[in-house]
């Protein structure tokens, strides 16, 4: 995949692009008609009764500042995944502009003409119908147009909360650093928000001679859209949902399917959200981590994993070449971590942060201090080095650990840079030398940066220490990084159900699923 061109991605990809294409003008086109119908209505409103404009206008300004991905986050445990929450997400946000200018337009119709209208007998309705509403056409549309336009670019986030669109190209390139899946996404939802502005900058031409027939159409069509299921039925089958990277990843999904004969309803879902759609019952499986603190904060089962799909992850300090030899102290202080951290220890740091919401580095910092370590310095100066993390809870807990390891047996001063959306952005961050040091995992290294053939993987992924021994021998010749050693814990994938569920159906391990 990596060695196509965006054509040749385009081409060997169209069924399923096409398919989120007509998903993201559907759940545009919906939110969008309830923006018009409601945000018009709520500028016809505000034009009768003043006083109402101030709260109304201050109420849908408030909606366009709430953050899209925590907006959807809000939505999911009252309307689930999929494209209802979706619509209602877009709706939202195309408020604004419509209730604007359908004021400012009916507000800037010239008095005169007003006064002229009820001088010939018009009721107020007659006058809004027939007057004011025509006049302030061009500026409703102009809100409209920016609406629809928003609704584009929102709308690449509802792929989080399995709703489908251009955005799960883009999520599942950015987590896997595939540029041509990236503009795979990025390239038609740009020109859907063009061909959108462009359409209505057209009907706003001709909407005064075809506007009745048009709005009966467009309303039967539309209501035909919300009636209809974006999502086929289940079937009966269990829902998954999964991130992006899982998805695609080779140790993923798709090896996981054929080697345990599974067949599941999969929904791609941003990670955070996934455990709320757990924990909401909208999906009945997710994967996750084997040293999760969410298995703990809401007691989920993992499911064993009997027929040994998921290879060793064994997680270690990747730095680079030249940051050892420049500070050779540094591989004395990760020698005293080696082999330290249990399992149990991580779940355990991983959950006082999830539970009860502890900063990493206070959790980071308590570890340290039961181990016997000095943690009293905490310098925060220009950095010497820079210390990486990827975006979940574990590796935050663990650059946190480093900084503090480093601060407190060397001089050297530790900037942070949290929360990298990627392994291959983190990585590329890394060989590019914007990062000196940050956690992997032996499994992730092998798999997603080497991308073996399958017959390497069947030589090494079942090894611990083969493993090991192969990536730290491949990293240091072809990029310069060394793999410290690693911290003790295996944090592999694992499947997730909720334990009264899992118990229920008598679920304890993957094999079972396949029956299910």
């Amino acid at each position: 995949m990596q060695n196509e061109n965006y054509f040749q991605f385009i081409q060997s990809h169209w069924d399923e692009l096409l398919q989120q294409l007509l998903e993201h003008v559907y759940l545009t086109l919906v939110g969008l008609f309830f923006s018009i119908v409601i945000g018009v209505a709520l500028g016809i409103i505000m034009s009768v009764y003043r006083r109402l404009s101030l709260p109304i206008l201050g109420f849908v300004s408030i909606l366009q500042t709430i953050p899209s991905i925590a907006l959807l986050g809000i939505l999911l445990p009252l309307l689930g995944i999929g494209a209802f929450p979706a619509i209602v997400a877009l709706f939202l946000y195309g408020l604004l502009p419509i209730v604007r200018n359908t004021f400012t337009g009916i507000d800037k119709v010239d008095p005169a003409i007003v006064e002229a209208a009820q001088g010939m007998g018009m009721t107020q309705v007659q006058i809004l119908q027939q007057v004011t509403l025509p006049l302030a056409l061009p500026v409703i549309f102009a809100g409209i147009r920016t609406a629809a336009v928003i609704n584009v670019g929102i709308a690449t986030l509802c792929a989080l909360i399995a709703a489908g669109g251009l955005g799960e190209f883009i999520f599942r390139g950015i987590a896997l650093n595939n540029i041509n899946m990236i503009l795979a996404g990025a390239i038609p939802a740009a020109l859907l928000a063009l061909l959108m502005d462009a359409v209505f900058a057209v009907l706003q031409r001709y909407i005064l001679a075809i506007g009745k027939i048009l709005a009966m159409a467009l309303i039967v069509l539309l209501m035909m859209l919300v009636i209809y299921q974006t999502w086929p039925a289940t079937n009966g089958k269990l829902t998954a949902g999964f991130p992006s990277e899982f998805i695609e990843r080779e140790d993923g999904y798709q090896g996981l399917k054929e080697h345990y004969k599974l067949d599941l309803n999969t929904r791609e879902m941003e990670i955070s959200l996934m455990y709320l759609a757990l924990m909401n019952d909208r999906v009945n499986v997710i994967s996750g981590f084997s040293t999760d603190g969410k298995i703990k904060a809401y007691d989920l089962r993992w499911l064993k994993d009997d027929k040994n799909y998921f290879p060793p992850y064994y997680a270690a300090p990747l730095a680079t070449g030249e940051v050892l030899e420049q500070h050779p102290q540094l591989r004395q202080v990760f020698a005293q971590l080696a082999n330290t951290i249990s399992n149990d220890d991580m779940i355990n740091m991983n959950y006082q942060v999830e539970q009860f919401k502890r900063d990493p580095y206070e959790v980071a910092k308590e570890y340290l201090n039961q181990q016997g370590f000095s943690t009293k310095i905490n310098r925060e100066g220009s950095g010497d080095l820079v210390v990486g993390s990827k975006n979940f809870t574990e590796s935050f807990v663990l650059a946190h650990l480093f900084e503090i390891m480093i601060e407190n047996q060397t001089s050297l001063d530790v900037d942070l840079k949290l929360g990298f959306g990627g392994t291959q952005i983190l990585f590329e961050a890394l060989a590019n030398r914007e990062v000196q040091i940050y956690p992997e995992y032996t499994g992730t290294g092998f798999l997603t940066v080497l991308k073996p053939d399958k017959k390497m993987r069947e030589k090494y992924i079942r090894d611990a220490d083969l493993l090991y021994q192969f990536i730290k021998k491949e990293y240091r010749q072809q990029y310069n990084l060394v793999w410290l050693p690693p911290l003790g814990f295996n944090n592999t994938f694992a499947l997730l159900m909720k334990e009264e569920e899992a118990a229920a159906m008598e679920v304890d391990k993957i094999s079972d699923l396949s029956s299910k």
